[in-house]
């Protein structure tokens, strides 16, 4: 799946079969559920998971927490726009899998 197609799923109820818990959590952020986001994302233990993760406690605004996850992840905490990073997290995660 790409981004393009991603982003689409956006419209339906229900993501799309076969999602990682990040691709899953980045998904449920999208429609409003942050809530089932941080919980999919907490389930998954690796650096993906820690990724979303991160990017969630930004969207709260808890940027103690975020940074905290950006370093379980391995990546840099993030100065883009949130929505810049949704995508480029999303890219990165697709193309992974």
């Amino acid at each position: 799946m790409d981004l393009t197609t991603f982003e689409r799923s956006l419209e339906d109820a229900r993501p799309p079969e076969g999602l990682s818990k990040p691709l899953q959590a980045l998904w449920q952020e999208a429609k409003g559920a942050w809530d089932e986001a941080h919980d999919l994302a907490q389930a998954d233990k690796g650096p993906e998971g820690a990724w979303v993760h991160a990017y969630l406690h930004r969207v709260e605004g808890d940027l103690r927490n975020a940074g905290y996850w950006y370093r379980r992840a391995g990546h840099p905490e993030s100065k883009e726009a949130l929505r810049n990073e949704w995508r480029a997290i999303a890219k990165a995660l697709l193309a992974g899998s």
